[in-house]
């Protein structure tokens, strides 16, 4: 199923009539985004983040009430998300209950560090960027809208 008819079915479930979606795949392997795509599913992920420095001009900034096509690594849809919360906070302050609800390793800040941390070095070079303890980390939280208990995709 492409993502367009994925989102279709989603509307038609949903009584939506709007096209706004975004769509994407968690980190930037197979492994990762079949993994976290799956933690999605299973409800044990319900938060996610990003390097704010990665963001530019004609990139808009997640926002409460976005819905976000969850794909893997070859643009299969597995899931669709709903935003319910988003903040920046300087990457040494994100917090333990964050951590918990990105829903990955053992769902402790130390686990969230020692893989988000080089993960933004590697996004952040990309764009000529350095990776500081400081710098702002765009922090969502959303909710799993599709499928559903009571639907199927």
């Amino acid at each position: 199923m492409t993502i367009y008819e994925y989102w279709q079915a989603f509307k038609k479930a949903n009584n939506i009539e709007h096209d706004n979606y975004d769509a994407w795949a968690f980190g930037a392997t197979k492994k990762t985004s079949l993994e976290l795509g799956q933690l999605v599913l299973d409800g044990l992920k319900t938060a996610t983040s990003s390097a704010y420095g990665l963001y530019f001009d004609e990139e808009p900034i997640p926002k409460v009430g976005d819905y976000n096509v969850i794909v893997d690594y070859k643009d299969n849809p597995m899931a669709i998300t709903k935003t319910t919360k988003v903040y920046t906070t300087p990457y040494n302050e994100v917090t333990e209950a964050h951590a918990f609800l990105e829903g990955e390793g053992d769902r402790t800040l130390a686990y969230w560090r020692s893989v988000h941390q080089p993960f933004f070095e590697e996004d952040l070079e990309s764009v000529n960027k350095k990776f500081d303890e400081t710098m702002p980390v765009l922090c969502e939280e959303f909710e799993l809208v599709f499928p559903t208990e009571t639907t199927e995709a």
